[in-house]
């Protein structure tokens, strides 16, 4: 595509639509699909590694030598950064929001096998991440490197490329399996994979809901941040058509008790998809979403079309930091 930056394939591509027929015939509703964006790589599975494809190229072409992201302390952006950066030869800077003490598993276990350099910002701190980013930029410039700040979930006009991308990928799968979903549903965590995906459909002229089911924040908070990213892609792009860009949409009512807490209701879910799917989903993003997406299919949400597609943006290393949480199922599989 002519409208798209330049990127470097680091991303196992395509990845496979499929559908999920047990658990179709279990709910009675719309058949579901699901989009298997985990299986991106290996060690950056999710679906960081396609924002970061876009992202990494303009730090090659720009010729930095060392990045500097930010996320929570199980980011999967910052440990998919962590990754990449280390096998492009790039030195990575890690600002991670310590709301409870590290306990050194999961994605920040590999951000610091890769050798990342890591500070942990307590939650006042992490609200002045302006500071610290220009902070750390000055202190690496001084050095005599050339450092490259990456917004928390690599979310930006750059980012959102990589969900344009899955878009144009989106369009084929559906062609091949002859479906026109009403939805397409997954995990809003920074904006950045909703924004692509509402501006890959105008583009590809896929007419599907996108319905992100947010882990933090609110229904207006991600509505402001999509829409900005959206323009700012745009922006970028003023001498193209701009694409009519389906609704935003955004239901925030099974984020749980706060980002990375869930409610018990997930972790049963998760349990009964590995059982009935052999898929793995996570307690912060894609088993809040997959919940959320079955009760709107008890509440009738889908009642009026054929398929609905769920996208699995990862977040293996994730629920295995909080493995302990995953107890014997409270609910009968047969519910599901």
């Amino acid at each position: 595509m002519t409208f798209m930056p330049s990127k470097i394939e680091l991303a196992q591509l395509p990845t496979p639509l499929q559908p999920m027929d047990r658990l179709s015939e279990r709910y009675g509703g719309p058949r579901i699909w699901i989009k298997r964006d985990d299986l991106t790589g290996c060690g950056t599975t999710g679906n960081k590694v396609r924002k970061l494809e876009f992202i990494l190229a303009d730090v090659r072409d720009k010729r930095r030598d060392t990045v500097i992201t930010c996320g929570g302390i199980q980011s999967n952006h910052c440990r998919a950064t962590a990754i990449l950066g280390a096998q492009l030869g790039l030195k990575t800077h890690l600002l991670l929001r310590l709301d409870s003490p590290a306990d050194n598993s999961g994605n920040l276990f590999i951000s610091k096998l890769t050798g990342a350099e890591i500070t942990y910002l307590d939650k006042a701190e992490y609200s002045k991440l302006d500071i610290h980013a220009k902070e750390w930029l000055k202190h690496y410039s001084d050095l005599g490197h050339q450092p490259y700040f990456i917004p928390t979930g690599g979310s930006d006009s750059l980012g959102v490329c990589g969900y344009i991308n899955a878009s144009a990928e989106l369009a084929i799968d559906f062609n091949e399996n002859q479906i026109t979903p009403g939805a397409i549903i997954l995990a809003t965590g920074s904006g950045g994979t909703q924004a692509g995906l509402l501006l890959g459909c105008g583009l590809h002229s896929i007419d599907s809901q996108i319905i992100g089911f947010a882990v933090c924040d609110d229904e207006a908070y991600f509505k402001n941040k999509i829409q900005s990213d959206i323009q700012a892609w745009l922006r970028c792009r003023r001498s193209y058509e701009p694409p009519k860009v389906p609704e935003i949409l955004i239901i925030d009512k099974y984020k749980g008790p706060r980002y990375g807490a869930c409610l018990p209701e997930v972790y049963d879910v998760i349990k009964t998809i590995a059982r009935l799917e052999g898929i793995i989903l996570d307690p912060v993003y894609t088993g809040k979403a997959f919940y959320g997406m079955l009760r709107e299919i008890e509440r009738g949400r889908f009642d009026s079309v054929s398929d609905i597609v769920f996208v699995h943006t990862g977040g293996l290393f994730g629920l295995l930091a909080q493995s302990g949480s995953v107890q014997p199922c409270r609910i009968p599989a047969e519910r599901f």
